[in-house]
């Protein structure tokens, strides 16, 4: 096995689950995305290095993502939990993905590694931005299959 980028990351408390309202259940009520409904998208997504989410390494904040329903827009913000980690493309891409298979097309979807947080994060940041380049990763099967690992529910003991 390779050696881990991060051996012994902190592990944080993850927030408790958003009570959901009696009208956000009932279909015939059109209600607009906000920040919490996407953050309780991508705070389970699962670290591809550990077997821990991205929300319990501090990796997605709930203040690192913006919703403009009105405009169509989805903004996210991660943080490494190291600045040299070599999984961050991977974990970017999984936040991606999952908000564009869980949202309408209408979105403009963004995910970026927060300013300062990364040695290589103008880098990163190109690849995720360019929609070619995603796609192109997406037909990989062997990074596809790193992709759904990473969207999988974990099985608990």
């Amino acid at each position: 096995m390779s050696e881990l980028d991060n051996a012994n990351p902190l592990v944080y408390e993850v927030s408790k689950a958003r009570q959901i309202l009696p009208e956000e259940e009932d279909d015939s009520i059109t209600d607009k995305f906000d920040t919490r409904e996407i953050f309780d998208l991508i705070r389970v997504i699962n670290d591809p290095e550990h077997p821990l989410t991205l929300e319990e390494l501090n990796v997605v904040l709930e203040s690192n993502v913006k919703v403009d329903d009105d405009n169509n827009s989805v903004y996210v913000e991660f943080v490494p939990t190291i600045p040299h980690c070599s999984m961050a493309t991977l974990i970017g891409l999984s936040i991606r993905v999952k908000l564009l298979r869980s949202l309408p097309p209408r979105f403009k979807v963004d995910v970026k590694i927060a300013p300062g947080t990364h040695e290589s994060e103008l880098a990163v940041n190109k690849q995720l931005a360019d929609k070619e380049r995603v796609a192109a990763a997406l037909e990989n099967t062997h990074l596809l299959e790193l992709v759904n690992q990473c969207l999988s529910k974990r099985a608990t003991g």
